[in-house]
């Protein structure tokens, strides 16, 4: 049955309703929406939610019925009395509550229980950079930032334990952390892979040199290897995947990049499939089974703007967060065109920094702004 089937069914009587709202029914019809909660393999990120539920809302980020709300405002950072710098914050989301980063800190917001954004105030805040986080990670409870002071720091979220160790030259760009090994990649033109293990904290496995900034990096869910992406300036190759026992380089990802198509944001979807996205306006999928050296799907921005960040619900939709005006746009693989598009930041102008998103809301993090986008509210 599809969706109009069994939605008329559940209005002939109250023992077919309660018959036609079980899961089972939704499964097959949720796994071909966008932003159901399943991924491509069939896992179920939000169990606790009913599947029907999940369809009615998945209709909404379709046709970009939301409400939007500016829940968070901070002050651009003083950098001389006459002068001010934008802050690029990353955040992370875990359960109920919202991980944020603003210049030398991490500040945790409780997520309100009603869906209408995040507490005002912070219940947590997560210290030891003495500039600004550049990026940070959120893993079993356990935060990995990396800061403009070079610095790689640890906190457990649930106590007082941290680490914090000096891993570069210059800025860490971006970290990456699971397995009990930390990847990180900086503006030295360098990545390392760091221990966690006990008696090993904070030692560096390898040095890899990339001939580049690095800008995002992330590891394999094999644990087997991880893929860099720099500023295409110094090296052809913007991605490349390297091997974690030996660092050695295992594979380049594309040809014929033209300069400067540096890429600011990679993600894992699989071992195998994976997203990526940067300056040359373009979003990418890779398979690295069939093809390291042309994508299998891309997708133009269609303003011509570099992309900062994306995000994918694991199965057929990618959001992304363009460079100008605070453009999200959410996309479907199965589409060549963008779906749908918001414009959080006018009249003035901000990249999207990060984005996040649940089965229901979708979090923008801006120069000085939390935008929400609350896709049950209509």
């Amino acid at each position: 049955l599809d969706v109009q089937a069994l939605g008329r069914l559940g209005q002939v009587c109250r023992r077919l309703r309660f018959l036609s709202s079980r899961d089972l029914l939704w499964r097959r019809i949720a796994r071909g929406c966008l932003n159901s909660g399943f991924t491509q393999l069939g896992t179920d990120l939000a169990a606790g939610i009913p599947v029907k539920e999940r369809v009615k809302v998945s209709q909404n980020w379709r046709h970009g019925r939301c409400r939007r709300e500016m829940v968070l405002k901070w002050k651009r950072k003083q950098v001389a009395p006459s002068s001010s710098t934008c802050l690029m914050p990353w955040m992370e989301l875990d359960g109920e509550y919202l991980y944020l980063s603003q210049a030398e800190n991490i500040q945790a917001y409780q997520l309100c229980p009603d869906g209408t954004g995040v507490q005002r105030h912070p219940q947590a805040i997560f210290s030891g950079h003495q500039e600004d986080v550049c990026r940070f990670v959120l893993v079993n409870s356990h935060i990995v930032s990396g800061g403009g002071d070079g610095n790689i720091v640890l906190h457990k979220i649930h106590g007082s334990y941290s680490v914090k160790f000096s891993a570069h030259e210059q800025e860490v760009n971006c970290v990456d952390f699971q397995g009990g090994l930390i990847v990180s990649g900086s503006r030295d033109r360098t990545a390392k892979v760091w221990s966690l293990s006990a008696g090993r904290v904070g030692q560096c496995l390898h040095t890899v040199q990339t001939e580049d900034r690095v800008w995002s990096i992330a590891i394999s869910p094999l644990l087997s290897s991880f893929v860099t992406g720099t500023a295409c300036c110094g090296h052809t190759s913007p991605l490349r995947i390297w091997d974690f026992e030996s660092g050695q380089l295992l594979t380049c990802l594309g040809t014929d990049f033209h300069r400067g198509a540096g890429v600011l944001d990679v993600l894992y979807e699989t071992p195998s499939l994976l997203l990526s996205c940067g300056y040359d306006t373009y979003i990418r999928y890779w398979d690295i089974r069939t093809s390291t050296r042309k994508c299998i799907r891309e997708w133009e921005e269609p303003h011509d703007s570099a992309l900062y960040c994306l995000r994918s619900d694991g199965n057929h939709m990618i959001a992304s967060g363009s460079s100008y005006y605070g453009v999200v746009r959410l996309w479907d693989k199965r589409q060549t065109r963008c779906l749908q598009s918001f414009h959080l930041s006018s009249p003035t102008s901000s990249p999207v920094y990060c984005l996040r998103f649940s089965t229901t809301h979708l979090y923008a993090a801006l120069a000085s702004a939390l935008h929400v986008l609350d896709f049950t509210a209509l």
